[in-house]
């Protein structure tokens, strides 16, 4: 029934978040509306490089513009909860880059403006929709897999390099990649975390967050399950190639990632292991937006934002995480993760820092 219905969408942050203008030009349910950059010379030139014709400078401004419906958030960490708020309560969905928030408290006072205002908010976790993810996903949906008996994920990340507020970051800061995928496949949220830190980063990088860590690694303790997860994470000082990975074991077949980039991930059936190709996943999108699975939105190699280039495309996630999006809001629906799940989700990595910090303690979770 609202088939063509159109949303009106202002994407926030055009570094990453310019990936996101030509899928959803090309979306049968957007009217790509506003972008917004503090910076007027980039503003303008992404404007005119995708002929977007409503632009701000300034954040507030454009949340006064009563044509936008919908805001896809994609700035710097410490603005996300501030943003997301300020846009909940001018009456707009948000979706917006992980993670969620840097506190407990950001997390609540989001859930609490998502519900108060009764708009859709989803964090935009790439994983979740990854090739990969939805690959093991049909594995669990079709029984193949059998029952879950533990879950667990890795991002390793080298960090030099990029902005500032990223330099001694504590690794579960940035957790939500990890979790992601435990916790959709288990279709749980977490009750409580213990975490450990290991190893030491630069003096000089301890300074800014008074985290010391070169690796954090997290336990998680699913509510109402039998199962846990245990998640690592890395971003200075660790030799490793990027990697953001998941593996899953069930009681019929499990799944490994690859050790490195160009390698298949492997199945295992039994005790016989054997290499697969993960297919993509494009069928399950408008096919106006199916071409975004497999590539990057810019055709000049050196305009690709570090994260996508690093995080191989991240899985081809990006057109499935927009139609998520703009179909909760067209069908009237939660999207997935909504508010709850990705305060869940975030929560888990600040508290997993709290917990390593503190030589392993055991850290509830809040019930959002």
């Amino acid at each position: 029934m609202h088939s063509n219905k159109k949303i009106n969408v202002a994407i926030i942050g055009l570094g990453f978040g310019a990936e996101f203008i030509p899928i959803y030009q090309n979306h049968p349910n957007v009217n790509m509306y506003a972008i917004c950059q503090r910076n007027g010379e980039k503003l303008n030139q992404m404007g005119d490089a995708f002929g977007v014709p409503v632009r701000y400078t300034d954040f507030q401004e454009l949340l006064q513009d009563d044509n936008i419906d919908a805001v896809h958030i994609n700035t710097p960490i410490h603005l996300h909860a501030e943003q997301s708020i300020a846009a909940l309560r001018a009456g707009k969905h948000v979706a917006c880059t992980v993670p969620m928030g840097t506190t407990i408290e950001e997390c609540h006072q989001i859930v609490k403006a998502q519900r108060e205002s009764g708009k859709k908010y989803m964090m935009m976790e790439t994983t979740v929709y990854s090739r990969e993810f939805l690959y093991v996903k049909e594995m669990l949906d079709s029984g193949k897999l059998g029952k879950i008996q533990f879950l667990r994920a890795a991002h390793h990340q080298e960090m030099a390099g990029w902005p500032g507020y990223w330099e001694g970051l504590p690794p579960m800061h940035y957790a939500t990649h990890c979790v992601g995928p435990c916790l959709a496949l288990a279709k749980r949220e977490a009750e409580y975390v213990h975490c450990l830190g290991s190893g030491r980063i630069d003096e000089k990088l301890i300074e800014k967050y008074n985290s010391p860590f070169a690796i954090e690694t997290c336990h998680i303790k699913l509510k109402n399950s039998d199962l846990s997860a245990e998640i690592t994470r890395s971003l200075f000082n660790t030799a490793r190639e990027y990697i953001e990975s998941f593996d899953v074991y069930g009681s019929k077949m499990s799944f490994e990632w690859q050790q490195t980039e160009h390698e298949e991930p492997v199945v295992f059936e039994g005790e016989k292991a054997k290499r697969v190709q993960v297919p993509d996943y494009a069928h399950l999108l408008p096919e106006s937006i199916r071409q975004f699975t497999t590539k990057g939105v810019y055709d000049m190699e050196e305009n690709v934002h570090l994260s996508f280039k690093q995080g191989s495309g991240h899985g081809g996630s990006h057109p499935h995480l927009a139609h998520e999006f703009i179909m909760s809001i067209v069908e009237e629906r939660e999207p997935f993760p909504n508010a709850p799940q990705s305060a869940n989700w975030t929560s888990i990595g600040i508290l997993a820092h709290e917990s390593a910090m503190q030589g392993g303690t055991k850290k509830s979770l809040p019930d959002y």
